[in-house]
């Protein structure tokens, strides 16, 4: 199964229905998560979103460990949108949402198809500079860490990928990319 996530406060129920679906588990602190092997031999682990955890195998410890750092961000960028917010703990302080024109591929031939790349690769480098303006503005000076989602050609040196396909960045798409940013992520094994 592949890895899902998990919000903080579901975290503690979650395993109980892991429980009730696969037997009692044995729970284990293992390379900075929580383990755990259920009696039919399924198992699991969870990885808290910022940092490791060394406490008691006790799911709502694990949870409560999950406290997201006092200042971090997201940045989100596509070929044609972008979406940056800085946060403080669980609280959006500043955030900002947008998009450029990126002309679409074209099925024109010859001399058409170049200028049309030509044109779509100057869009997509003039929508990555803004994107790149508007995130060094809101996240100058940030001290935590700073989580991304998006085109690879944008991606930031050292930021934390988010997992999965982000669609164009969007106010509803940059609330989801900050949720799935706080949750544990859990890979199940199932027997």
């Amino acid at each position: 199964m592949p890895e899902v996530l998990v919000a903080v406060g579901r975290f503690a129920r979650w395993v109980e229905n892991f429980e009730g679906r696969h037997g009692q588990a044995t729970l284990v602190v293992a390379d900075g998560g929580l383990a755990g092997t259920a009696s039919d031999g399924s198992t699991f682990t969870a990885l808290l979103p910022f940092g490791e955890y060394d406490g008691a195998p006790v799911p709502a410890a694990f949870a409560s460990a999950a406290a997201p750092p006092g200042d971090w961000g997201v940045l989100l960028v596509r070929r044609g949108g972008y979406a940056v917010a800085r946060l403080s703990g669980a609280r959006v302080v500043e955030s900002k949402v947008g998009k450029r024109h990126v002309q679409g591929r074209t099925k024109a031939g010859g001399w058409s198809q170049q200028r049309f790349a030509r044109r779509r690769a100057n869009q997509a480098r003039e929508a990555f500079e803004a994107a790149g303006e508007h995130a060094a503005r809101i996240l100058d000076g940030l001290a935590g860490l700073l989580v991304y989602g998006g085109a690879e050609e944008a991606a930031p040196d050292g930021a934390l990928r988010l997992p999965g396909h982000w669609p164009d960045p969007r106010r509803d798409v940059l609330e989801r990319a900050i949720a799935d940013a706080q949750a544990i992520r859990v890979d199940v094994t199932n027997v």
